[in-house]
């Protein structure tokens, strides 16, 4: 079990690495931040300058070196744009994208439930082939469109809901419905099957020969048994909304770390870029971890093929 638990905990390390790597090489080829900090007007000294202070001037594997130490003391540099640590721009963002993400995950476990249950109770039926049409369209359908489509139709047409920023319940509705679209429709794929593999178990038609009612037998036998496997992906896609938000918070003008690392991108600010890039890399990767880690434990033959 130790071997295994190294073994995973290495591989996050490295997975880690990897993003923070990537990052640092892309955010230099986005262009020189000195062109956007400096007035149209400045002379080439003072941009030679500038660049000195940032640090760009110095070879690039000398930046890329230094930046993993900073990065392993939780040092990401300070903000081009704020001149604030970078760490602390992104962690005050945090909780927005926490909210957004949470709303998200909770509406669309709720809608994929249902719609998985219906579509495995109703098998064969016109409500099975809606609900997985459902959840075709949910996973296929672009996020920015899907957000754009919604602001269109319920803030522009009928102006139930704002059409963007962090002003109350309401402004979470649509970008919350948005992320909740995709998540949702994966989980009525899983629990319609997980449903249905279950209906075959023994205890299920034992229950049902004890003359249990039929609601008895769904909700104590079938539906919490069936739910084990939702679980374990509601972690993953914990995870995956995170990756998601940055899209819609950018639409929604969602006053998150998404939308601050899209801003931190147009305005080359590395560090931001960087720091809020990384945050969402550990986070994603930790939960990943902490999902094989439990598999291991409930599940001997995993840690026995590594």
């Amino acid at each position: 079990m130790l071997k295994f638990v190294i073994g995973r905990i290495a591989e996050s390390v490295v997975t880690v690495w990897g993003i923070v790597t990537i990052v640092f090489i892309v955010s230099r080829l986005i262009g020189d931040p000195a062109v956007l900090l400096l007035p149209i007007a400045s002379t080439e000294q003072q941009m030679i300058e500038l660049r000195e202070h940032l640090g760009l001037d110095r070879p690039i594997i000398i930046q890329y070196l230094e930046f993993l130490v900073r990065v392993c003391q939780g040092d990401f540099g300070t903000s081009f744009q704020s001149m604030r640590p970078a760490l602390d721009v992104v962690l005050e963002r945090m909780g927005a994208t926490i909210v957004l993400g949470s709303s998200a995950l909770v509406l669309g476990t709720l809608i994929g439930m249902v719609a998985g249950a219906i579509a495995a109770l109703y098998r064969g039926k016109m409500a099975e082939v809606l609900v997985m049409l459902f959840a075709l369209l949910g996973q296929a359908t672009p996020i920015f469109w899907l957000g754009i489509m919604l602001i269109l139709v319920f803030s522009v047409e009928f102006g139930l809901f704002p059409t963007g920023g962090y002003t109350g319940v309401s402004s979470i509705v649509l970008p919350a419905f948005t992320l909740a679209i995709f998540t949702s429709a994966s989980i009525a794929r899983l629990f319609r099957s997980s449903i249905l593999e279950v209906l075959k178990e023994d205890y299920v038609r034992t229950a049902r020969a004890k003359g249990l009612r039929s609601r008895t037998v769904f909700f104590w036998h079938v539906a919490r048994n069936a739910l084990i496997p939702v679980v374990t992906m509601l972690a993953l896609l914990a995870g995956e909304l995170l990756g998601g938000s940055v899209v819609t918070e950018t639409i929604f003008s969602w006053p998150g770390v998404g939308r601050l690392i899209v801003q931190a991108i147009q305005s080359r600010d590395f560090p931001v870029v960087q720091a809020g890039v990384t945050v969402i890399a550990i986070i994603f990767v930790a939960i990943n971890l902490i999902v094989d880690l439990l598999y291991g434990v409930l599940d001997p033959r995993i840690r026995a093929a590594r």
